[in-house]
This record gives structure tokens, sequence and C-alpha cells, in this order.
């Protein structure tokens, strides 16, 4: 481990718990702190990311994915879970839609295009690819069910029904969130198999599994305290920098929160594991709309103000089916290339400005 830390990496990013430390005692500007946090959380990100990996090579491929990007949430998750104590709810609904469109767009692309700087063309598979496509378009239309209803019933005697709808929905996809799991690891994990090669490059120094778990619950500890003084300076960021709440949930939250399985996918689709780099990358989209969102939904009813229900702003409705439809059909070939990164990329920065520029949001 000191090896590691000493060498000129991403951990040298650690300094800055510290720094966010001082800054938050010493009353500096939101920005500061809220910058500062966000760079401490980036390793710490990539310490759950490292000791998942190392779990991952006692299971193998599906299995290997599917718990990189479970661990990868959970700093997106402990966000999340501080800013509905907070009753942020917008930045909550935010983060989650960013953390989504920064999977399938902003980590997707960089693999393809990383990995494409390195091999000419990079094979996965097209079974796999198909199911996870399904499966987020069936998760975005589920999520976008309750904001139709909110749009519709505007009555505030409706808030019961809609309390109840949300509740309902949320055990609806937990269902289907473990169903999916049975289907993927015991009764069709053939559908999972890697196509590509992968080159010959391993992980390194293979860790035991006490080290890795020891590892991943001091980093998820660690993740919690810097997450609370992120999300402590959030607003007030928003407000100094002129963004809404909801701009600072979509990119930078979501970014943050999602480090640890997006420079995971991309160091993947580097050594050539494209199957793994695209079922971490997808499989942490679906498990954020599958999983996360309805356990956020019940949680709410005991740890906040009052329930959040999924009711997303409509231009992040249209950007979360736009970003399911383009990923499908730029990744649904079976075959990646460097340039299919560049149009992943382009899309989510574009996103990204509409949802700048647009007011309210």
């Amino acid at each position: 481990m000191m090896k590691t830390l000493l060498k000129p990496s991403i951990y040298w990013l650690f300094i800055f718990i510290p720094v966010a430390i001082f800054l938050e005692k010493s009353e500096a500007s939101a920005p500061l702190i809220f910058f500062s946090a966000a760079l401490a959380i980036v390793p710490i990100a990539r310490l759950i990311g490292s000791s998942t990996e190392q779990l991952a090579t006692y299971t193998g491929d599906a299995v290997g994915g599917l718990l990189n990007a479970t661990f990868g949430n959970l700093p997106e998750l402990i966000i999340a879970v501080i800013a509905l104590k907070a009753g942020l709810h917008g930045m909550v609904l935010a983060s989650l839609a960013g953390a989504i469109l920064a999977n399938l767009l902003l980590a997707m692309g960089v693999s393809f295009l990383v990995g494409g700087t390195k091999f000419h063309n990079q094979d996965y598979n097209v079974t796999s690819i198909r199911v996870y496509s399904s499966m987020m378009l069936i998760a975005v239309i589920s999520l976008t069910v309750p904001s139709g209803f909110h749009i519709l019933t505007l009555d505030k005697a409706a808030l019961e029904n809609e309390n109840a709808l949300n509740f309902y929905l949320a055990i609806v996809l937990l269902i289907g969130y473990v169903l999916y799991l049975f289907f993927m690891i015991k009764t069709h994990s053939d559908f999972f198999k890697s196509e590509g090669g992968g080159s010959e490059e391993e992980h390194g120094e293979k860790w035991s599994i006490s080290r890795s778990l020891i590892t991943l619950v001091g980093a998820s500890v660690l993740a919690a305290f810097m997450s609370e003084v992120l999300v402590g300076a959030a607003e007030e960021t928003g407000k100094v920098l002129g963004m809404s709440s909801v701009f600072i949930g979509v990119i930078f939250l979501a970014i943050v929160g999602g480090a640890a399985e997006s420079i995971s996918a991309i160091t993947m689709a580097a050594k050539n594991k494209m199957d793994l780099s695209i079922g971490i990358a997808l499989g942490s989209s679906i498990q954020i709309a599958l999983f996360v969102a309805p356990v956020l939904v019940i949680m709410s009813m005991f740890i906040g103000p009052t329930q959040m229900n999924l009711n997303f702003p409509r231009p992040l409705i249209v950007a979360l089916f736009l970003a399911v439809i383009l990923a499908a059909m730029v990744a649904g070939d079976g075959r990646s290339n460097w340039y299919k990164g560049v149009q992943l990329i382009l899309i989510y920065l574009i996103m990204g400005m509409m949802l700048y520029f647009i007011p309210g949001t």
C-alpha cells in the first residue's frame, strides 16, 4: 500500500482531505470547500474501485462488473443520503440523473476513446449490450412515470396518492432489480461472457480478500465523512457561481460520486477488457435507476423532512431518454473505436450546456 501511495498518482489528491477540513473549520468560501472536498473524494472513490477490482479477481467478469458497479456507487449513495437528510431533494434527483448520464455518455465515451487509442477496434458481447440497453430503457421509463403523474396532478390533494405511487413504484423497481441479478448471475450468465481477448496485463500485486474488505470499509467511512463536507457547501457554491442546485447535482456531484466506477471502466478499456468496462458503466447506470433511486425514496420516509418523490425536471427526462437511445445506438454493434468515444463525449457536453442555460434547472 505504501509503495502505491508514494508513486505519483491519483492518490496524491488525499492531501485535499485535511485541506477541505481546514477550509471548513476556518469558514472559507463555499466554492473552495466544495472543490477541495470533491478532489478529496476522487482518490477515495478510486480506492473503493481498486478494492472491488481485487475482489472481482476471485469472481469473474459478470460478477466482477456487478461488484465494481455496486461499491463504485457507494460514494454516490452516501452523498445522496446526506443531501436527503438536509432536504435537498432537487439536488438528489439531479445527482441520480447526472450519474446515469455520466456513466452512459462520459464514462463509456472516455473508455471507448482511451481503448481506441491503444487498439484499432475492440470487440465485446452484443447480447449483453442488448440486455443492458433494454433494462436501461425500462428503468428510465419507470423513473419518469412519477414525473408525469406530478405534472398532470398539480392539486395538493393528490399529494397522498403521489407519495403512495412513488412508494409502490420503488418496491416494484427493487423487485425488478433482484430478478435482473438472478437473470444475470444464475439463469443466463452465458449472455454476459466476454468476447474480447483482453491483454496479458494483470492488476499487479493481488490482494487477499480480507485486505480488500478492510480497504473497502475504511474508504467508505472516509467517503461518508468527506461527502458531508461536500454537500454542506454545495448549495452555497451554486449561488456563488451562478449555478442552480440541479446543475451542481447533474455535473459535479454525479461525476465526483461516480469517480470509482468511471475510473475502473476506463482502466479496463485500456487493458482491452471491454466486456468488463461496459459491464461497469452500464451496470452502474442500471443499478442507480433500479436500486439506488428506489432505496432513496424509501429512506426519505424515515430520515428526511418529507418523502422524496421521483419528480425529475422535464429537461432531465429528455436528457435521460436521449442518452439511453444514443448509447444503445453507438454501442449496439459489439465493436468500439476511439471516434465512437468522441461521439458519446460530445453528446454529454451538449446536454451539460443545455442544462446549464435552461432557466429554472
